[in-house]
This record gives C-alpha cells, sequence and structure tokens, in this order.
C-alpha cells in the first residue's frame, strides 16, 4: 500500500506543479491597464510632453512666450451639423480624445505671488479636490446644481477644481465655508491667478480667456470673450457666416473633421461680422457652423491678449500672451512687481482633449528680473525681442490624484505632506506619470497584486511536494 501511493505521489506532485505554474501564467500580467469610458479613464499614448517657456517685462506689460509640440492644429471647440433636416451637435466631449477630433488645443498657466503656500509646493495638485468632474467617482449634476453657493450662486454645474481652505473638510466638496470667510480669503490673495489660451474659444481674436480658482474654476469679473450660439428653443444656430464678406453661409463638416480649415481663414462667428441664421437658407447634409460666438471680452475678463498670432506650425504652437503688469483688478488677478518672486505651473490640452485629459506640470519658480527657475527679462520698448534662451519644463499626465488622496492614509506621502516637503524633494515627473496612471487602476492593480501573489504560493508549495516525492521515490523512503 506504501508502495503504491509513492508511485502516485510523483504524477499528483506533477500535476500539482503545472497547475500553480498554469495558475501564475493566467493571473500574472493579463493587463489592468486599458481603456474605460464608463469608468472616465482614456490613458494617452504619450505621458509627458514638453513645453518651453520665455518671459519678458517693461514698465507697464508682462510677457509670457509659450511653445509646445501638436501633430495638427486643433482649431475647433464643438459645432453643429445639418443633418437630415436637423442640427446636431458634434465634439461634446468624451474621455480621451474626441472622437471627431472637436476639441481646441489649449495652454494654462496657474500663477500665485505666495498666498497660497502649498501652490508652490504642490502645484495644481492641490487644487483638486473631492467630488471633481470627470474622475471616476465625481459628485452629480443634479447635487451640484443644488448647492446653495456652488449651484444656485455661482450656476455651476460639475465641481471644478478649488483651494482646500475654501472647504471645512477637504473630504467633502459640499463643504464650502460661508461667503463671509471666502469673500476675505480672496481678499487676502487666497487664490490661483488662471490664464487659459483657447484655440478657438479666444486665439481667433487675439484674446486668451482670464481666471481663477478659489472655491471653484471662475472667470474673473466682466464678460468673456466666447458666447453659445444655440437656440435652444428653435434647436438651431443663433447666426451664420456673412456669405457677402466670407463667400459661404456654413463651413463644411468634411473639410472641419478633416483638419483642412486655414487657420488664417475665417472659420469662426464673432458677433457683428456674423448674420442671424436663416433657416430658409438652403441648407444640405454635412453644412457645419460653430457652436460658440466671439465677442470682445469686457471687464477684467479682458485683462490678457494674445501678442501677434498665437499659430501652429511645423509641428509646433507658438503662442504669446500679454497682460498687464498692474491691472488694477487684486481680486481677480495677481498684480506682478519688478523684482518680485512667484509661482507658476503649466497645463496644455492637444489631440482633441478636453478635461482632465490634459498634461500638467510641477511648479516652478518666477523671477521677475531676479533669480528663479523661469526668469522674467526687463526690456525697454514696447516688445520684446525673444532669444533661443527657453526654460524647458516637462509635463505629464496627472491621472485621477486628488488632495484628499495625497492627505490619505492611502498615500505613503502623507506624513512628508504634513511636513510642508515639497512634491520634488521625494518624486521625479518620470515617478509621477506612471503613478497617475497607478491611480487611475489602484484596485485593479490591488487584485492582480493579490492573484499574483495567490499564485506564487501555489506554485511553490506544488513544486516543494513534487521534490519532496521525487526524493522519496529516490530514496525508497
Amino acid at each position: 500500500m506504501r508502495d503504491q501511493l509513492r508511485r502516485q505521489g510523483l504524477p499528483i506532485a506533477l500535476v500539482l506543479f503545472c497547475g500553480g505554474l498554469l495558475l501564475s501564467w493566467l493571473t500574472h500580467g493579463t493587463g489592468v491597464v486599458k481603456d474605460d469610458p464608463e469608468r472616465n479613464i482614456s490613458i494617452p499614448k504619450q505621458l509627458s510632453v514638453p513645453l518651453q517657456v520665455q518671459a519678458a517685462y517693461n514698465k507697464t506689460n508682462m510677457f509670457f512666450r509659450y511653445r509646445w509640440p501638436a501633430e495638427k492644429p486643433a482649431i475647433f471647440h464643438d459645432v453643429v451639423k445639418f443633418e437630415d433636416g436637423k442640427w446636431v451637435r458634434k465634439g461634446a466631449g468624451n474621455p480621451g480624445p474626441e472622437k471627431d477630433g472637436l476639441q481646441e488645443d489649449r495652454v494654462a498657466m496657474m500663477l500665485d505671488d505666495g498666498s497660497v503656500p502649498e501652490f508652490a509646493r504642490y502645484g495644481g495638485y492641490m487644487a483638486i479636490g473631492s467630488g471633481i468632474d470627470t474622475f471616476t467617482q465625481h459628485a452629480s449634476k443634479a447635487a451640484v446644481e443644488a448647492h446653495p453657493h456652488l449651484g444656485k450662486k455661482l450656476k455651476g454645474e460639475v465641481i471644478t477644481k478649488s483651494l482646500p481652505e475654501t472647504r471645512t473638510d477637504i473630504n467633502n466638496w459640499a463643504s464650502v465655508k460661508p461667503e463671509a470667510r471666502l469673500k476675505a480669503q480672496r481678499e487676502a490673495g487666497y487664490f490661483l491667478d488662471l490664464w487659459h489660451w483657447r484655440g478657438h474659444r479666444s486665439n481667433p481674436i487675439d484674446m486668451s480667456d482670464d481666471q481663477l480658482i478659489a472655491e471653484a474654476r471662475m472667470g474673473d469679473d466682466g464678460k468673456s470673450a466666447s458666447g453659445s450660439n444655440w437656440d435652444g428653443d428653435k434647436k438651431q444656430p443663433k447666426l451664420m457666416f456673412n456669405a457677402a464678406t466670407t463667400g459661404y453661409k456654413a463651413l463644411k463638416w468634411s473639410d472641419v473633421h478633416q483638419g483642412k480649415i486655414e487657420q488664417e481663414s475665417t472659420y469662426f462667428l464673432r458677433e457683428g461680422d456674423a448674420v442671424p441664421f436663416d433657416p430658409a437658407a438652403g441648407w444640405a447634409n454635412g453644412d457645419t457652423l460653430p457652436r460658440r460666438t466671439l465677442r470682445t471680452p469686457e471687464g477684467s475678463m479682458a485683462d490678457i491678449g494674445v501678442h501677434g498670432k498665437g499659430r501652429w506650425a511645423k509641428g509646433f504652437w507658438d503662442v504669446t500672451l500679454t497682460r498687464k503688469l498692474n491691472t488694477g483688478n487684486p481680486l481677480d488677478d495677481k498684480i506682478l512687481k519688478d523684482q518680485g518672486a512667484y509661482a507658476v505651473a503649466f497645463a496644455i490640452h492637444r489631440e482633441a482633449t478636453a478635461g482632465r485629459w490634459h498634461y500638467v506640470s510641477l511648479p516652478a519658480s518666477l523671477g521677475l528680473g531676479r533669480s528663479g527657475d523661469i526668469v522674467a527679462q526687463a526690456f525697454v520698448g514696447d516688445i520684446p525681442t525673444w532669444s533661443d534662451n527657453w526654460t524647458n519644463i516637462k509635463l505629464f499626465y496627472p491621472g485621477q490624484v486628488s488632495w484628499p488622496h495625497l492627505n490619505s492614509k492611502k498615500h505613503a506621502g502623507a506624513e512628508f505632506i504634513k511636513r510642508g516637503q515639497p512634491v520634488t524633494t521625494h518624486h521625479s515627473v518620470e515617478q509621477l506619470q506612471h503613478y497617475g496612471v497607478e491611480a487611475e487602476f489602484a484596485e485593479e492593480i490591488r487584485h492582480q497584486w493579490l492573484l499574483t501573489l495567490l499564485a506564487g504560493i501555489a506554485l511553490i508549495g506544488a513544486f516543494g511536494f513534487a521534490i519532496n516525492q521525487l526524493l522519496k521515490r529516490n530514496t525508497g523512503a
């Protein structure tokens, strides 16, 4: 009987070993990183991109020049297309690259004068609060609209960037502090200045959107450079191209979709130049109109202009923005001064991406005539003379990494944040770009790790059992 069991032991051991090996193979490296639109997940093929920056100033004005790569220029946001008797929206947005390529290219810069001390250490990470839109877990539209401040007063529909001190609990997006406290914070300078250039909604009229980040991302006081070209009641556009000056009443969808529209052409609808929409103008399938209109901004929102022309050529955008050093709007803008020291961080959207599917930078120091990562050169005259002396900034995909997460027990570096240690003390851009991807699949990675661990244990156990049986057989034990 003992001999029979010994003879059967080796085959059983081999079966167990092969089973463990198969289990290990099936559970290791099966690939958890993949796009999942239902969870708002889309991983870019390229996790980092370069951005070049220059800065200069004279006695009255500040200039920033940006240069970054883009395979082709995205100069449209969303449009409406005539299809079988009705107008249909194209370019509404989706996770990752928009399916029809209709999301404008953008460059954004957050700027602070030291009034938001965390910003110089952690950059845009500290502006990503709980419930933020397009994360897998985010606040519902109904809940935001019902909020007395964010919804009722600010007319918000989703949770946007915000600063931590505007909440009583950073883990609760709805815990906005009383308006009197928010007002006092703003007067003390607790907000980020946001320069936001858009390839369609501002650039054609040589303007940049001027925004700020406090309890939400908001526009400065005044009127913005873009409006809506959609009449919701009539289900049709409000304006169309003036054929008397352009030679056409609409663009062709094939030209828009295939990127055949020239930057120097009239591809945008500007109030005063366009004409009222005529539903009886003989519309044909494929006729296309921008869903946004452009207008001259007013008030504090008109502070930032485009110097020269923001243009794409030979695979690169080259955009220069300018603004007065002192705009006279200290509740909306950071006032800049000669010999001043500031913190900045950048972001770009390209390849038809919107929302959080962008590239961001770590914070950088800016010095006006003094040392910094970026040194703004003082000049005399009206226009700076640019050299080839760029500051190279590496941007990366941030993933779903929020300020509440970074300050939680789930983040090993939370203790370092409490001590005020900058992100660059412990992380490089290369590490962060992969951490952003890992954050998208945290649960899947943990599950995969557990399966691999169990498979490894099973394989080791089967291997040990097989060796034991083999030794017993050879020794006749």
